[in-house]
């Protein structure tokens, strides 16, 4: 199989899902009385002001982190539907922490941005552990993960524990960071008071980590051979239970990250109206961008583009609900475009390998070669 079809039916499946997302949208809008190509050139002229493009980037680097934090389980075949859980626990932690302290300006950061990445990877480090230890699927212990980390959380965000009462409100919330503890905006958009999360950055160097640790470490290759085939990555030598544990921690200690742009670039502490469900949210964007830290990015752009464009709606009177049904329909068709394409391209190689096995042998081979490949003796 040539390069330029591998790069086609890499594209293929991710294009076919958003087309037929847009078309089942496009059907739906039509069934309440709205016009599709009026709404999408509405959300895209909204999508143009300078004030909902930062929306859409500061949005798609938090969730471009919960995708990266997805994939590292999904190049293993681990499903870490925990990263809502290990993200949430992690910003209420290093939060705390973060309130507590008075260090100077790029220490301070960093021991935030640490705590959280090891709160992150401890907690997923326990899905790993039941799984080599005593079996048990990651996705029910993710899942049991989730649902501790939200009894924990709402536990220690109480006062008298980690959270003060806001002056003037109900809502709870840790120590504010102070200053030194905090990342500024990046005016990257003119036209706007508005800034860019400053740990935009944070966000290109873990896309950049992930592809370098994949694709040009031992540990990547492991990672790889052991998702494509336990068995023969067994016989080759890789030490399996290490690698799921492993895997386990460093998609916890990005999930970690998750919530960082936000605690020191807007928020400054965890509150009870702190961004929840982004975990499930970077399982769509990982499916659709395969995994790769480019198509992740795309995604997380497209999904950004969705919830903040999709503003308009309520102003036409149109149904916002219709960014979640899109959003939803591509989720459900990536999974079948894939499949479609996997099977293609597993027809399309054997139709290759089976060309070349029927070719004639080259004129020039000798009589004993020619007889050799008919299998005739020599």
């Amino acid at each position: 199989m040539n390069l330029w079809r591998r790069i086609g039916l890499g594209l293929a499946a991710p294009l076919l899902a958003i087309v037929f997302s847009a078309l089942v949208t496009s059907v739906i809008l039509m069934v309440t009385g709205a016009r599709p190509v009026e709404t999408l050139q509405a959300m895209v002229e909204y999508a143009g002001r300078p004030r909902t493009q930062v929306l859409i980037i500061n949005s798609a680097t938090t969730y471009y982190l919960a995708a990266v934090a997805v994939a590292v389980g999904f190049r293993m075949n681990l499903f870490n539907i925990g990263v809502d859980g290990q993200y949430r626990l992690a910003a209420l932690l290093s939060a705390a922490l973060g309130g507590a302290l008075v260090l100077p300006k790029a220490l301070h950061v960093l021991v935030v941005v640490a705590a959280a990445m090891l709160v992150g990877a401890l907690w997923a480090g326990f899905a790993g552990y039941l799984k080599v230890r005593r079996g048990v699927s990651e996705v029910i212990s993710t899942i049991m993960l989730n649902f501790m980390a939200t009894g924990l959380i709402a536990y220690l965000l109480a006062p008298g524990r980690l959270a003060v009462t806001t002056q003037g409100s109900n809502n709870l919330g840790t120590r504010p960071i102070p200053e030194s503890g905090q990342v500024p905006g990046l005016g990257l958009v003119p036209g706007t008071p508005l800034k860019v999360y400053g740990l935009l950055v944070l966000a290109v160097l873990v896309g950049a980590g992930f592809w370098f640790l994949v694709n040009r470490t031992r540990f990547g290759f492991d990672l790889r051979a052991t998702g494509m085939n336990e068995a023969a990555a067994v016989t080759s030598g890789v030490d399996v239970r290490k690698m799921v544990v492993a895997s386990m921690m460093i998609s916890g200690a990005v999930a970690g990250l998750i919530g960082m742009p936000q605690l020191l670039g807007a928020s400054y502490t965890y509150s009870l109206d702190f961004p929840a469900g982004l975990g499930f949210t970077g399982i769509a964007i990982a499916l659709l961008g395969r995994n790769h830290p480019v198509g992740i990015a795309i995604g997380a752009l497209l999904w950004g583009f969705l919830d903040n464009s999709g503003q308009i709606l309520n102003l036409r009177d149109i149904p916002v609900e219709i960014v979640q049904i899109t959003q939803g329909v591509i989720v459900l068709s990536v999974v079948v475009a894939y499949e479609l394409v996997r099977r293609y391209r597993l027809l399309a190689v054997q139709r290759d390998v089976g060309r070349t096995l029927s070719q004639d042998p080259p004129e020039d081979e000798g009589p004993q070669t020619v007889a050799a490949s008919k299998g005739a003796p020599a």
